[in-house]
C-alpha cells in the first residue's frame, strides 16, 4: 500500500489497511458506475422526492456484507467501528470519489453522521434505542436543524425558534432553512437547536437542542431550496416551519442551555469528514481533466490541449494545491487523536477554510479544460461544483473560521513581543562589547 502524503498507510492498523482496500475497490467499481442509474431511477418531477432508487440500497446491502458500515465513528464509541479520525478520514477521501452514492451506501452520509454522533456523545439509553439503534441500521435518517432565515445564522446566538416549556412538554415555535436531509421520505427525525433561556446573562447557555420526531404535529416542510439549481433531491435542503411543535420534556439532549456544548461536539470531528471528501471530489475532477487535455481530438491552434502551458500550469497547481490540503486535513485528525477536537482547533480551522477553497479551484479548471461540457451534466462537475461551494458556508461559513484564527494567533503576539525585545536588548549587549 502506498504512502499518501503525511501518512504512510502500512504503518496504520491492519483492520484499516483491509477496510481500505474493501472501500477503495467499492467506490471504484461499484458506486461510480452506480451513478447514471441512480439518475435514471430517481426519475423526474414530484416522484424524485418519493423515491429511494433501487440501485443504493444494492449498494448499501454490499456495503455492509463488506463490513463497511458506519465507520465514521471512532474508538471512544462502543458503537463505532475503532478506526482513529486519521484512518477514517483517509477512507472518506475515497467516499468523496462518488460523493451522491458511497458516503450513503456506507451509512456515513451527513447530517446523519453528526447526527448519530450527538446520539452516541450524548443521548440518553432511552433517546439511543429509539433514535441512534435506527440511524446505525440505516433504517431512517435524519436532519439537524439550526440555520434559519431571519438572523444571520454565522452567529448561532441569534437564532430565534423559541423552546417553551409547559408541564411535561417542550413546545416549539420558528423558522428554519438550509436543513439538509430534510425532504428524504425516510427522514424520521430532526435534532433542533432552539432558544430556552433567552434572558440568560451568558449568551452561550440561552440555548438547547431538541429532538423532534419528523412526523409531529405542528411540523411543515415549506420547500426545497435549490443550489445554482439543483435540489438534490430526495434529501433536498429545506426550509421548516414549527408551529406549536410538542415533544416531551425527555427529548431534551445533555441538558437545558447546553446546546452550544452539544453542537461543539457534534462539529469538530464532522469538519474533517466533509474536508476529506472534498480531496476525494477533487481528485476525481483532476483525474477528468487529465482525461479530457490528453485527448487526441481535442487541439487547438495545431496543438494539443496537453501541450498548452496554461494547461500544465493548472494541472500542477491542482496537484500541489491537493496534496497541500490533504496534509492540513490528516495533520487536523491527527491532532484530534492525540487529545480532542477542542485540542485542534486551529488545526481544523485551517483545514476547514482550505478544502472548500481547493476543490473550488481545482473543479473550476477542470470544468474550463472541458469547455462548455463542463458546465453540462455530461459530465459530473458542475453537479461538483455546487455541492461543494456549499460547503464554504456548511459548518461555519469561512469568515468565522478565519476570524477565529486569526485571533487565536494574535493571542502569541505578547510573547513574540517580548522575545523580540529581549534578542534586541542581547544584540545590543554584543555590540556594545565590539
Amino acid at each position: 500500500m502506498a504512502t499518501n502524503s503525511l501518512v504512510d498507510l502500512k504503518q496504520l492498523s491492519p483492520k484499516f489497511q483491509d477496510l481500505y482496500a474493501k472501500t477503495k475497490d467499492f467506490v471504484e467499481n461499484d458506486c461510480i458506475p452506480a451513478e447514471k442509474t441512480f439518475d435514471l431511477q430517481m426519475g423526474k418531477g414530484d416522484q424524485r422526492w418519493k423515491v429511494i432508487p433501487p440501485v443504493l440500497e444494492e449498494l448499501k446491502a454490499k456495503a455492509r456484507s463488506l463490513g463497511l458500515w458506519n465507520l465514521f465513528l471512532g474508538k471512544a464509541y462502543a458503537e463505532g467501528a475503532g478506526l482513529s479520525n486519521v484512518e477514517y478520514g483517509l477512507i472518506a477521501e475515497l467516499t468523496g470519489r462518488c460523493p451522491k452514492l458511497a458516503p450513503e451506501a456506507m451509512n456515513c452520509s451527513a447530517p446523519d453522521t453528526g447526527n448519530m454522533e450527538v446520539l452516541a456523545k450524548y443521548g440518553t439509553p432511552a433517546q439511543k434505542e429509539k433514535w441512534l439503534k435506527p440511524l446505525m441500521d440505516g433504517k431512517i435518517r435524519s436532519a439537524f436543524a439550526m440555520t434559519e432565515p431571519r438572523v444571520a445564522s454565522s452567529d448561532a446566538t441569534n437564532i430565534e425558534l423559541n423552546i417553551r416549556r409547559e408541564g411535561n412538554e417542550y413546545v416549539l415555535n420558528g423558522l428554519k432553512w438550509w436543513i439538509s436531509g430534510a425532504g428524504d421520505p425516510r427522514c424520521a427525525l430532526y435534532i433542533v437547536m432552539g432558544k430556552s433561556d433567552a434572558g440568560n446573562a451568558n449568551k452561550h447557555r440561552q440555548q438547547s437542542i431538541v429532538l423532534v420526531p419528523a412526523d409531529t404535529p405542528g411540523v411543515t416542510v415549506i420547500r426545497p431550496l435549490p443550489v445554482f439549481g439543483y435540489d438534490d433531491a430526495p434529501e433536498g435542503h429545506c426550509e421548516i416551519r414549527f408551529k406549536d411543535v410538542r415533544v416531551p420534556v425527555e427529548n431534551i439532549v445533555l441538558g437545558e442551555g447546553r446546546g452550544f456544548e452539544v453542537i461543539q461536539g457534534r462539529l469538530g470531528p464532522g469538519r474533517i469528514h466533509h474536508c476529506m471528501r472534498t480531496i476525494g471530489i477533487a481528485e476525481r475532477a483532476l483525474e477528468y481533466m487529465m482525461v479530457r487535455v490528453t485527448d487526441p481530438a481535442r487541439r487547438t491552434f495545431g496543438k494539443g490541449l496537453y501541450e498548452h502551458g496554461t494547461i500544465v500550469s493548472d494541472i500542477a497547481r491542482s496537484r500541489i494545491e491537493i496534496d497541500q490540503t490533504r496534509f492540513l486535513v490528516l495533520n487536523a485528525a491527527r491532532k484530534i487523536d492525540q487529545g480532542d477536537a477542542k485540542s485542534a482547533l486551529k488545526e481544523i480551522s485551517m483545514a476547514k477554510i482550505a478544502a472548500p477553497n481547493m476543490v473550488l479551484s481545482v473543479l473550476d479548471r477542470a470544468i474550463q479544460a472541458h469547455g462548455a461540457g463542463g458546465l453540462s451534466d455530461d459530465f459530473p462537475l458542475a453537479k461538483f461544483y455546487a455541492s461543494s461551494r456549499t460547503l464554504r458556508f456548511a459548518d461555519g461559513p469561512d469568515e468565522v473560521h478565519i476570524s477565529q484564527l486569526g485571533r487565536n494567533e494574535l493571542r502569541r503576539a505578547e510573547e513574540i513581543r517580548a522575545k523580540f525585545q529581549s534578542q534586541k536588548e542581547k544584540s545590543q549587549a554584543r555590540l556594545a562589547k565590539l
